[in-house]
Parts: C-alpha cells; sequence; structure tokens
C-alpha cells in the first residue's frame, strides 16, 4: 500500500503460517480473493482480498511468493497505465511451474488480510469458527 507521504511502498507482511500453496478462489470486478494453505487439498488459512482490483498479473495456482517491494517502474506503469497511482499495489515472485519465478503485480483500492480456517468442503457440522470457500455447499443445493 501507498503511504500517506508518498514514499515507495515496501512488501506486504503476512501473518505467521504457512502460506505455500496459493490460488486464486474468487474473482470478479469487485473482488480478487487469493487464497493459502500448506496443502490446499481440504482447506486453507489465509485469504488477501483485494478490493475493486484494477491490474492483476498473477497465474491462477502459485507456490512460495517472494513479496517484495513495487519497483518504481511497475508504479510508473501502472499510475500511467490506470490514470492515477492506485492506493494498494502488491508486487511478489512465485513458483507457478516454470523454469523461472513468475512476475506477479496486483493493485487495488483495498486490501484485507484474513486469517482463519476455511474448508474446501461440505462438513454439516463444522468446528466453530471454521467457514466454507465460496463454490462449497450441502449435497443437493
Amino acid at each position: 500500500m501507498t503511504p500517506p507521504d508518498g514514499t515507495p511502498p515496501g512488501p506486504l507482511t503476512l501473518p505467521e503460517g504457512s502460506w505455500w500453496d496459493w490460488d486464486v478462489i474468487a474473482w470478479n470486478p469487485a473482488e480478487l480473493r487469493l487464497a493459502a494453505g500448506h496443502d490446499l487439498t481440504y482447506h486453507h488459512g489465509l485469504e488477501l482480498v483485494f478490493g475493486d482490483p484494477a491490474f492483476v498479473r498473477c497465474p491462477a495456482a502459485f507456490q512460495d511468493p517472494v513479496f517484495r517491494a513495487p519497483t518504481p517502474d511497475e508504479l510508473r506503469s501502472l499510475a500511467r497505465r490506470l490514470g492515477e497511482a492506485p492506493p494498494v499495489v502488491i508486487a511478489f515472485e512465485a513458483d507457478a511451474g516454470g523454469t523461472e519465478p513468475a512476475p506477479c503485480l496486483v493493485a487495488a483500492q483495498r486490501l484485507e488480510v484474513v486469517q482463519g480456517q476455511v474448508l474446501r468442503y461440505w462438513s454439516a457440522d463444522p468446528a466453530p469458527g471454521r467457514r466454507f470457500a465460496p463454490w462449497v455447499g450441502p449435497p443437493g443445493r
């Protein structure tokens, strides 16, 4: 995020946890939602929720992202492309299965970091505090 004094933003700092596997679980004009965990088969424990994403360069699934401060060239390019500097700019490199890390960049109006276990399968009696991924529902719904 761009600090109020206009200095370039630093890298994103995540809460403690095992955030190795990542994927896009929702993307529409109002929201980009990235989910992370140590194994995304049954659940994830972290979400980056970008409100009103204006620019997204990111694979649908990736591993082991290294967050960094956006470069001055990236910030200038976004400002030129979008007509103004976006309030939130997150930059990172990630393993997307290629021979080199994939350069990723997201610009949005807002960013919320949400921590908590999100189930990727249906359970009639989930433990307190757990919620379901957007595509999960009771059988036959």
